[in-house]
């Protein structure tokens, strides 16, 4: 069973695959609160035949059709980001999960155009809080892989990574951590700085101070602050300031020495100017980890839809996912992720996202025969 006996291009598809884009980009909702999300793709997954299971504790939605062995399980993130976009705050898809979303339901569609299907379970997993790292932990502790043998995934390249028509068949993220903190000072009256102690002066200090960490240059690493709320009024020495930093390693063993120099850096800060700052270290996301036998699955099923040529090696990201976590958790799952190039500008997470919407409908026929493939093997032929 492969790709050729599904039409090459089934424009009923495609289209279905841009309106329910179209919805989904439009009905944004933050990491853990995708409850109408939930509920508006559980809708879509029993129309179209699937058994269904969703949470009463938590978002998130699964989807199933087929029985038995193997289970080949396709995942697919579902939270945006809160950011500015045109003056105002909401919540946005800037890093393409609603086109995640909409490529694994093309998946099922084009999967009911199969005259016949091998033996074996799929599982449609619509997973919560990606960009907090949160979901996928949520998902394995509720067993959602405890008996899948195959999980694919799927995330938009920029094109500063991969051309518009253009895929790779795992992408080789990094770990990343959030450290958020707390620096409590003492307030004064700004015309008597000396008589307090400046959290903002506190925070600029550990700005300068990450510039000064060095590690092995050999492997790709960063840390810088993201977010910084300190202080009411002009007139005000701000005594309390909240921050967060974004750390970043290629490697689980980078992150770990990161991790350490950043807390000497934030002690000897408190030291110096004599304020308490007080950290929380997030569980963040572990460097990518493949299954070979998954990779060449998904290097076959591109070639099979785009042609030798278009196929790209993996390339080596400073971004994290959380998807990683699953085979972490499940060393026997066979993972990989399709990276799809889509002609994606100005990058990920800007407010302005853009990319070739038409390149959904390959990325949904490259996971179609990715996962006919694995089941081909389960079934062993």
């Amino acid at each position: 069973m492969t790709l050729s006996d599904i039409p090459h291009c089934d424009e009923t598809i495609q289209e279905k695959i841009r309106e329910i884009f179209d919805y989904l980009h439009t009905h944004a909702e933050i990491s853990m609160k995708e409850t109408a999300t939930t509920e508006w793709i559980r809708n879509r997954l029993d129309a179209l035949g699937c058994r269904t299971r969703t949470f009463t504790d938590c978002p998130g939605v699964i989807g199933e059709i087929g029985s038995g062995k193997p289970v080949v399980a396709i995942r697919a993130d579902m939270d945006a980001l809160w950011q500015e976009v045109g003056g105002t705050f909401r919540a946005n898809h800037s890093c393409g999960h609603d086109a995640h979303m909409s490529m694994v339901l093309g998946v099922l569609m084009l999967l009911k155009k199969c005259r016949s299907m091998p033996e074996g379970t799929i599982r449609f997993v619509f997973q919560p809080g990606e960009e907090t790292g949160e979901g996928a932990r949520a998902m394995v502790a509720r067993g959602v892989m405890n008996d899948a043998d195959y999980l694919f995934g799927v995330h938009l390249r920029p094109n500063e990574e991969i051309p518009d028509g253009r895929a790779e068949p795992a992408i080789l993220h990094g770990a990343c951590k959030t450290i958020s903190g707390v620096i409590r000072g003492e307030a004064a009256h700004a015309a008597r700085p000396h008589l307090g102690k400046n959290a903002i002066e506190a925070a600029t200090a550990i700005v300068e101070e990450l510039g000064h960490i060095h590690i092995n240059p050999m492997i790709p690493s960063t840390v810088k602050m993201t977010t910084l709320h300190s202080g009411t009024a002009s007139n005000i020495i701000p005594g309390y300031a909240e921050f967060t930093l974004d750390v970043r390693a290629q490697t689980n063993e980078a992150m770990t020495e990161l991790i350490e120099h950043v807390q000497r850096v934030i002690q000897s800060v408190a030291d110096v100017f004599s304020v308490q700052i007080e950290i929380k270290i997030s569980p963040g996301c572990t460097s990518a980890l493949y299954h070979q036998e998954a990779i060449d699955i998904m290097a076959d099923a591109i070639t099979e839809v785009l042609g030798k040529t278009r196929l790209e090696a993996p390339h080596r990201s400073s971004g994290g996912d959380d998807f990683h976590q699953y085979a972490l958790n499940l060393p026997n799952l066979k993972t990989t992720m399709l990276g799809l190039g889509c002609g994606l500008k100005p990058g990920l997470h800007h407010p302005q996202m853009t990319f070739n919407r038409d390149a959904m409908y390959s990325g949904s026929s490259i996971l179609t025969a990715a996962v006919l493939r694995a089941l081909g093997k389960g079934a062993g032929d």
